[in-house]
C-alpha cells in the first residue's frame, strides 16, 4: 500500500517534469546552424507534444521503480498454501541463562532462531486474494506462562516481543504455557459441527528441554516442533545449603552445603563461606563427575558435601558459593537467613507421658511447663496459652483451642477440619518425607504402633508419614494456627526407645516455634511469593538482589505479599518503624543444574526429537537487492548525463 501510494504522487510528477515549457528570453541572432539542441530543446519543451526517446527519463523511471518497491518491501516468499499459525514458546527458566552458546546465552540463542521464524513469516498473497498471510504470537515461560504478544502478523511487533523476554532463574514447567497456546490459538470461526474451521496452530518450542512436567502434557502428532538450544553439560552447582546453630551453644552456627558436579570431569572447586558478604571461611573440595547412565540405573551427578562451623551470636544472611567459573551461576551460590538465638517456650498438656517428657527436656527450650488436661482447659478458656511458642498436646482434643503453634499426638481436635475416621491396630509407618525440617536426620523405619487413629487431612494439608491406610503426622494450618498432628500415642509405639524421636521432637518444636510463630519463611525458592504479616504501616519497599527497589502494599488483612522473585539472592523487605527482613531465594533445583540438552523429550503421549538443524529463513525481502539496484541506476543515470549521452 505504502509502494503504490508513492508510485501515484512519484511517477507523474516525473513525467510532467519532461512536458514543461521552459521560459527563455528571445534574442535576434544572424543563423541557426549552430543551435540545432536548442531547437530541439524547444521542441521537447513544446506542450502537448509526445514526448521523444530519453535514456535519461527511463533511467530515473527505473530509479523511481526500484524505490517504489523497495518502500513496498516485497518478499519472496519460497511457500505455498493457505496461512498458518504459529506459537512461539520461549523457554526463560534458569537453566537458559547457561552461557555455552556462541559466548552469548541459551536465552539469546532462543530468540535469535525465534526471530528467524518471524522473518520467514509469509504476508498476504497479492495473486490471491483467499490466500491469506502467517500469524504468530510469543510466549515466553518458566514456572508459569506470559503472553509477551498475542497472534499477529506485524515482524516488528513481534521482534520486539522476542526482545522484551528476560531470563529468570526459575524452574521450567509447560503445561501451563500450552494451556495458554491452546486457549489463544482457538479460532473465531466455527463449521456446521461447531469445530474449529482453521487449521490448528503450530507449537514451536525453543528450549535446551530441561522441563520438569514434560510427563505430564499431551499433543496431537506433529502439533509440536522442538529446537533444543545448548551444547554443554559442564555445570558445578550448591545443590543443598542448610544452617543450623547448635544444641548446646547458641552462637555456634553449623552449615551444611551439597555440590553437585554434571559435567564430565572431576572438578576441583573453591568453596566460600560468607556472613552479611563478609567472607568467613573458604574449602577445597573435589567433586566427582557425572555417571553415565547405564542400562539399570539412570545417569547422576557426582556429589559431595561440605560442611563449616562458624561463631556468630546475631542475625544475618549466611551464603556458601563454589568459585569455579562454568556455564551457569545463578547456581553457583546458595542463601540462608540465620534468625537470632532463641529458646522456646512449651506447653505440655499431658495426664503422665515420662517419654515424652524425657524428649522434650532434651530439647533446648528456654522454659517447659506441665499441666493437666483440666487445667489446659481452663486457661484456653481464658486464652491464656498464647504466651508459649509451642504447645505439646498430648492424648487431649479440646473443643477449644486459642490462636497458637501446637504438637498433637493422639486424636486432632474438632475443630481443625481433619475427619476421624476410627481406629487402627498393628500399623507400620511404610513412607515419609525425610527432606521436610520436621523429619530432617529422623529415620521411622520400622516405627510400630499398636493403635493408631484413621484421619483424613483437608487438602491443603501437609503428608509427612503414612501408615498403608492413613496419614500418620500431618501438618495443617487453620484460623491462624499451626498444627502438627502425629495420629498416634507414642507410648503404645516403639519409637521411645530410637535416638531419632528426640530428634523429632526437637525439629518439631524449632519448625513451629522459630518458623511458623515468625509467620513468615525466610528460606524461599525461585517464584515463591514473600509474605509478612504486619499491623503497622500499609506502604513498605523491596530491593531485590540486582539493588532495584520496588514498593509493595499491603492487603486488607495486613499482610505483605511480593511474588515477583524471579532471580536467586537476598531480598530485603522494608517496613517503616520495622526492622528489616530478609528472605533468601536459592534455585536449588537439579532439573535446571543439568544442563545437558535434552535431543528427545518424552511427554505423556509421544516423543519429540529436536529439529536437526536451526531454523533457516525461507522468506526473503527484496527491498535491500532492489535499494542497491536503485543506487547502480543512479550512478549509470549520472554517468549518461555528464557524457551528454542521447538515445
Amino acid at each position: 500500500m505504502t509502494g503504490a501510494i508513492a508510485a501515484a504522487a512519484a511517477v507523474p510528477t516525473l513525467v510532467l517534469l519532461y512536458f514543461l515549457k521552459l521560459k527563455r528570453q528571445e534574442v535576434l541572432i544572424s543563423s541557426t546552424l549552430l543551435w540545432k539542441r536548442a531547437v530541439q530543446d524547444l521542441q521537447v519543451n513544446a506542450p502537448f507534444q509526445r514526448l521523444r526517446r530519453n535514456l535519461l527519463l527511463l533511467l530515473q523511471l527505473l530509479v523511481l521503480a526500484a524505490v517504489l518497491l523497495a518502500l513496498a518491501r516485497p518478499v519472496l516468499s519460497l511457500g505455498a498454501g493457505p496461512g498458518r499459525r504459529y506459537v512461539l514458546l520461549i523457554d526463560r527458566s534458569a537453566s537458559m541463562s547457561a552461557t555455552d552458546v556462541g559466548g552469548g546465552s541459551r536465552l539469546e540463542e532462543a530468540r535469535r532462531q525465534a526471530g528467524v521464524l518471524i522473518d520467514s513469516l509469509r504476508g498476504p498473497s497479492l495473486l490471491r486474494m483467499d490466500q491469506s498471510g502467517d500469524e504468530a504470537m510469543v510466549l515466553a515461560f518458566d514456572r508459569h506462562a506470559r503472553v509477551m504478544c498475542s497472534f499477529t502478523s506485524d515482524k516488528q511487533r513481534l521482534r520486539a516481543a522476542l526482545d522484551a523476554v528476560t531470563p529468570t532463574d526459575g524452574p521450567s514447567h509447560l503445561t501451563e504455557a500450552i494451556t495458554v497456546a491452546r486457549a489463544f490459538a482457538q479460532s473465531a470461526g466455527v463449521d456446521e459441527n461447531n469445530r474449529s474451521s482453521a487449521e490448528a496452530a503450530r507449537l514451536e518450542l525453543f528450549s535446551d528441554g530441561r522441563i520438569a512436567d514434560l510427563g505430564q502434557i499431551s499433543i496431537q502428532t506433529g502439533e509440536l516442533g522442538f529446537h533444543c538450544i545448548g551444547t554443554s553439560s559442564d555445570n558445578v552447582a550448591v545443590v543443598a545449603m542448610q544452617a543450623r546453630r547448635s544444641y548446646e551453644k547458641a552462637d555456634e552456627v553449623h552449615v551444611f552445603a551439597g555440590l553437585a558436579n554434571y559435567g564430565p570431569a572431576e572438578a576441583i572447586c573453591d568453596v566460600q563461606l560468607s556472613v552479611e558478604g563478609n567472607v568467613r571461611a573458604v574449602r577445597q573440595v573435589r567433586v566427582p563427575p557425572l555417571r553415565p547412565e547405564t542400562e539399570t540405573e539412570p545417569s547422576r551427578p557426582g556429589q559431595v558435601s561440605v560442611s563449616f562451623v562458624l561463631v556468630h551470636s546475631g542475625a544475618g544472611v549466611v551464603s556458601v558459593r563454589q568459585l569455579r567459573k562454568d556455564a551457569l551461576a545463578s547456581d553457583d551460590a546458595a542463601w540462608t537467613v540465620l534468625p537470632p538465638p532463641k529458646k522456646l517456650r512449651a506447653l505440655l498438656v499431658t495426664g503422665g507421658n515420662p517419654a515424652l517428657e524425657s524428649a522434650l527436656e532434651a530439647c533446648p527450650l528456654a522454659k517447659l511447663d506441665r499441666v493437666t488436661p483440666a487445667q489446659f482447659d481452663q486457661l484456653a478458656a481464658a486464652d491464656a496459652g498464647v504466651e508459649y511458642d509451642v504447645v505439646v498436646l498430648d492424648r487431649h482434643a479440646p473443643a477449644k483451642l486459642p490462636r497458637g503453634r501446637y504438637l498433637v499426638f493422639g486424636a486432632p481436635p474438632p475443630d481443625i477440619d481433619v475427619k476421624v475416621l476410627g481406629a487402627m491396630k498393628g500399623q507400620f509407618i511404610i513412607e515419609w518425607r525425610g527432606r521436610h525440617p520436621v523429619l530432617q536426620f529422623v529415620s521411622l523405619e520400622d516405627i510400630y504402633a499398636a493403635n493408631a487413629v484413621r484421619m483424613e487431612l483437608p487438602r491443603d494439608a501437609a503428608v509427612l508419614a503414612e501408615f498403608g491406610a492413613s496419614p500418620a503426622i500431618g501438618l495443617l494450618r487453620r484460623r491462624g494456627s499451626a498444627f502438627l498432628v502425629v495420629g498416634f500415642d507414642v507410648m503404645e509405639t516403639n519409637w521411645p526407645f530410637r535416638a531419632g524421636f528426640v530428634m523429632f521432637c526437637y525439629n518439631a518444636t524449632a519448625f513451629l516455634g522459630l518458623e511458623t510463630g515468625q509467620e513468615r519463611q525466610g528460606d524461599l525458592k525461585v517464584g515463591d511469593a514473600i509474605t509478612l504479616r504486619s499491623s503497622g504501616p500499609k506502604e513498605a519497599r523491596v530491593t531485590r538482589p540486582d539493588g532495584q527497589i520496588e514498593p509493595v502494599s499491603a492487603d486488607p488483612s495486613g499482610t505483605f505479599r511480593y511474588p515477583r522473585t524471579d532471580r536467586a539472592g537476598v531480598y530485603r523487605l522494608e517496613v517503616p518503624s520495622s526492622a528489616v527482613e530478609a528472605y533468601a531465594v536459592n534455585v536449588l533445583d537439579e532439573i535446571e543444574s543439568h544442563l545437558a540438552p535434552s535431543k528427545e523429550i518424552y511427554l505423556a503421549t509421544d516423543v519429540v526429537k529436536a529439529q536437526p538443524a536451526a531454523p533457516q529463513r525461507t522468506n526473503r525481502e527484496l527491498w535491500p537487492y532492489l535499494a542497491l539496484a536503485a543506487l547502480a541506476l543512479v550512478c549509470l543515470e549520472w554517468l549518461v548525463y555528464n557524457s551528454k549521452v542521447r538515445l
